[in-house]
């Protein structure tokens, strides 16, 4: 059975939720935002990759050839149903749905974020040997300290619309580099 383009940005839709799904309920704990990280970062192109290139493989063995047009709507366009779907359900399950997650996902981003700026505070001050760069480096790191205050973190939502918008645009570059590229790969070659 062939599949459209459509039913494989549905299918990709439906493996990127479970994805998602499975790390909420098995890794939702003291590490939630790390392994959504990790998830994001190393799984979902990897999966989005692997679609996108089966999907034009599959066309181009059956028809001998494929022209870049082609290849290159056949790898973008699962990916960015798949994408678009998995964005706008996120998004809604996060702020709609579950919004304890979306808090200790927010909770533990800036935890995060804190943790490296102390960290980089702590090798930077090591690596320093002039009074007065320490004397600055102490000045600017209490400075950026203070963006952590309760009272500047309590409202600090990371999973807006905006930012879900954002993160859908960076998306759609690295689908769109990956199509150029899987476009490009396979309009020249003979499956023989």
């Amino acid at each position: 059975m062939r599949l459209n383009i459509i039913q494989k940005g549905l299918m990709l839709f439906i493996i990127t939720m479970i994805i998602f799904f499975l790390v909420y309920y098995f890794f939702g704990d003291l590490h939630y935002f790390d392994n959504t990280m990790m998830a994001n970062s190393f799984v979902m192109p990897i999966v989005y990759a692997l679609v996108a290139f089966f999907s034009v493989r599959n066309i181009w063995k059956k028809e001998n050839t494929i022209n870049f047009s082609l290849a290159f709507k056949n790898a973008f366009l699962p990916m960015f149903i798949g994408g678009f779907l998995s964005i706008l359900s996120i998004f809604i399950f996060l702020n709609y749905l579950n919004t304890p997650a979306k808090d200790l996902l927010n909770y533990q981003y800036v935890s995060t974020q804190k943790a490296q700026l102390d960290e980089e505070y702590s090798k930077s001050k090591k690596i320093l040997a002039k009074k007065e760069d320490i004397a600055d480096l102490e000045q600017k790191y209490q400075e950026r300290l203070q963006s952590f205050a309760p009272e500047r973190v309590k409202d600090k939502d990371m999973f807006t619309a905006r930012f879900f918008m954002l993160y859908f645009a960076a998306i759609l570059i690295y689908d769109l580099i990956f199509s150029l590229f899987i476009g490009a790969f396979f309009r020249s070659r003979s499956a023989k």
